[in-house]
């Protein structure tokens, strides 16, 4: 007797939206340039660096496989690790440091 397997197939998110924001990041900062970080279960970060240093995130739900389609959507070259040159673009300013030093609230408000 034959074994029936049933396939299960996980919904993708839509991301058109995600596209436009990185189109939109990438229009502000002269280009960008991405590389995608694996986050489990909660998908993947999307982590751009623009060609002027300025540098954003954006977290994709559909994993590593749905940020790489938005990057190419998006006409933004993926790089596999933070090669030496990329990581020397970044310029971080004082709110960055501070934010990450737990001396300022996330932007748009909110508390902790």
């Amino acid at each position: 007797m034959a074994e029936t397997v049933e396939e299960t197939t996980v919904p993708q998110p839509k991301i058109g939206p995600i596209v436009k924001r990185l189109k939109t990041f990438a229009s502000a900062h002269g280009g960008a340039t991405a590389v995608v970080e694996y986050l489990g279960q909660k998908g993947a970060r999307i982590v751009l660096v623009g060609d002027d240093g300025r540098w954003g995130d954006q977290v994709v739900a559909g994993g590593v496989e749905a940020a790489r389609t938005a990057c190419a959507e998006a006409e933004i070259p993926v790089r596999d690790e933070w090669e030496r040159e990329l990581v020397t673009a970044v310029k971080t300013d004082h709110y960055e440091w501070d934010y990450m030093g737990g001396r300022k609230t996330p932007r748009g408000g909110g508390s902790r």
